[in-house]
């Protein structure tokens, strides 16, 4: 999401205040309602009570022939996540295309209240496979609930309106990716891990008044263009197929892709070994939840510090070198202390920078590259690197963290000291690559609080 400039309130106009006040409480609400469920499905990737995670007829027959799925959990997720988004990519994109966003989107948030109400009831009852639904479930929601939001934005604000009022709605997002792990450190002792679904739940209500509110202000803006002669969000035709073309014949989107496939193979790298040793050192999910919750916390308050003191003003003083290749740099030195010392203090610290780099760094890094290519390259290749790229790299690191954890933790940093190195060396291409671009009058971002997590996050 591009940042625009942070205008007085004052300068905005009495149409912007209300719509402005409706969107930031809509993007607060919705990022804490799911950094509240995030350490939770953390905690559900790192259990050890197969019962929990999956159905027990996927267990039986597991033991049956021989395979202890405790050994692969998170191979079986992210497996299951990765063929629920090919399946859920396409429909996705033909609802968003073909209904007006204003009647999708109360639809989408009633089903999932509806589906939070329904994994109380099985946290609650301690109903088998839980856990697997629920992680994969989580995935679904990040797939459509920021995307449908940036778009509804995008239908109530014109775009001299968004110019003024997107830094305010991602700082309220940021704030609410703050909260949402505090409600969770704070509450999931006392009321347990299955009520916080029902927190989660209450946010998303509001989140449903909030699209609701905004409604006025999408008409209004939808008759103007009409008016104006405007077609609005006309789909450009095409497949993910064409934007994998668009990545093949540029060198500047090749480059892109495999700094994201390299930071994804990091990400994922270091997140399925972290749970391995979560595993290890607490010994039940709500220690757990709580261990994740502080590090969401911690990454969001990092970010958000590096976001308002130095983001901005590195890339207006320095462009997007130090941004890319420093988290890349970060990454490795991380790598290298964890293949010495492979503890859950370490592993906890590493995650953080990770993350926070790129959310307050790379991403906003990145997002201004795309500023500066072409309509088809912005939507139809950044969309295959966002999906195609990210989660079959998710796929192919996480089946590959399997093969390397036989020899232990330090095999594994060991392998992430090289995935680094070529990450890095990726970020030195993207950066020659974006040199050729015209130069175009820059939109400096901000990374607002990412729902599904930073892209090296898995």
């Amino acid at each position: 999401m591009p940042s625009y400039s942070w205008p007085p309130v004052k300068s905005l106009t009495p149409s912007e205040r209300a719509p402005l006040g409706w969107a930031l409480l809509y993007f607060f609400c919705l990022l804490t309602g799911y950094y509240v469920l995030r350490p939770v499905r953390d905690a559900m990737g790192a259990s050890d009570d197969m019962f929990a995670v999956f159905p027990q007829a996927l267990v039986d027959w597991a033991s049956g022939v021989g395979i202890g799925l405790q050994e692969f959990t998170l191979q079986v997720l992210f497996t299951a996540t990765f063929g629920c988004m090919l399946l859920l990519q396409p429909i996705y994109g033909a609802l968003a295309a073909r209904l007006p966003r204003r009647i999708f989107l109360p639809v989408v948030y009633l089903v999932f209240i509806v589906c939070l109400l329904g994994f109380f009831l099985g946290f609650d009852r301690r109903l088998p496979g839980r856990g697997a639904l629920f992680f994969v479930w989580t995935a679904v929601f990040n797939l459509f609930a920021v995307s449908v939001f940036w778009s509804y934005m995008a239908d109530v604000f014109d775009n001299e309106s968004a110019k003024k009022v997107y830094g305010y709605i991602g700082a309220g997002g940021t704030a609410g990716a703050l909260l949402g792990p505090i409600i969770t450190r704070t509450l999931v002792e006392e009321i347990g891990v299955g009520n916080l679904l029902l927190v989660s739940a209450g946010f998303l209500s509001v989140c449903l008044l909030c699209i609701v509110r905004l409604r006025p202000w999408a008409q209004a803006r939808e008759r103007r263009r009409r008016r104006d002669g405007d077609i609005g969000d006309r789909a450009m035709g095409g497949s993910i197929l064409a934007g994998l073309r668009l990545i093949a014949r540029d060198p500047l989107l090749r480059a892109l892709a495999v700094l994201m496939l390299f930071g994804v193979g990091c990400g994922t790298l270091l997140y399925n070994e972290q749970a391995a040793i979560v595993r290890r050192f607490f010994i039940d999910d709500m220690a757990r939840t709580v261990y994740y919750a502080n590090i969401d916390l911690a990454v969001n308050s990092v970010a958000i510090l590096v976001q308002v003191l130095l983001t901005r003003a590195l890339l207006k003083r320095f462009g997007i070198a130090p941004l890319i290749v420093a988290p890349a740099l970060a990454i490795l030195l991380g790598f290298a202390v964890l293949s010495a010392s492979p503890f859950p203090l370490f592993v906890a610290v590493v995650q953080v920078a990770m993350r926070a780099g790129e959310f307050s760094l790379a991403k906003p890094a990145r997002e201004t590259i795309y500023t500066r290519v072409s309509r088809e390259a912005r939507y139809k290749a950044k969309a295959a690197i966002d999906t195609v790229v990210y989660r079959g790299g998710d796929l192919f690191f996480v089946w590959l963290h399997k093969a390397l954890s036989v020899f232990g933790s330090r095999a594994v940093f060991l392998a992430g000291v090289a995935v680094a190195v070529g990450m890095t060396f990726s970020a030195w291409q993207v950066i020659r690559g974006q040199r050729r671009l015209p130069g175009d009058e820059q939109v400096f971002p901000t990374a607002d609080a990412d729902i599904d997590g930073p892209r090296i996050d898995s």
